[in-house]
């Protein structure tokens, strides 16, 4: 089940209570509802992550965590979604979603250097804002629902098949015990 597989992986909401660094959201993070593994609850953590992701603000974590606070979704798979946008990936989902946002203005996209520096972007960054803001909420919106989608319809999937399977087995039972 996906249940098992997530909680597998998931941390342990007394173990993420006794953070030193933590315990002015004690009481937060405690809340049963934000631990729990649903199709609900699973979908709509996926749609926030991705939703945080995409967006090119720092703090990317508490937005994801206030959004699972807000929205009643799984805490720790919003939050740990958010790392798509990882040191490594940042660059190309930040300028694929300028490159979109340009796009949809009908403006030229400028072309990236083969250096990017943090003195190139700011000498640009008037130029490239719009855009990269645009890009970042069309692009956040559209991944979260895909997300959303594509969780729920897995989720189903899965315990469609579990049923069958089971009844399957419920079949080949009944016949062993006839033969």
């Amino acid at each position: 089940m996906p249940r098992r597989f997530l909680q597998r992986y998931m941390p342990h909401p007394e173990t993420l209570r006794r953070q030193r660094s933590l315990r002015f959201v004690s009481h937060i993070i405690g809340d049963p509802g934000l631990w729990a593994l649903s199709r609900r609850t699973v979908a709509n953590a996926f749609s926030v992550g991705l939703f945080s992701a995409m967006l090119p603000i720092p703090f990317q974590m508490i937005v994801a965590a206030f959004g699972a606070w807000l929205l009643r979704c799984n805490l720790p798979l919003s939050v740990g979604l958010v790392w798509i946008t990882n040191p490594l990936t940042m660059p190309l989902i930040f300028y694929g979603n300028y490159r979109l946002g340009a796009w949809l203005m009908n403006t030229p996209a400028r072309e990236a250097p083969a250096r990017i520096s943090t003195r190139w972007i700011a000498d640009r960054m008037a130029d490239i804002l719009p855009a990269l803001a645009l890009g970042s909420v069309v692009s956040a919106i559209v991944f979260a629902i895909v997300g959303n989608v594509i969780i729920r319809l897995v989720w189903r999937w899965h315990i469609s098949r579990s049923w069958k399977l089971r009844a399957m087995r419920r079949r080949q039972a009944r016949l062993d015990r006839e033969d």
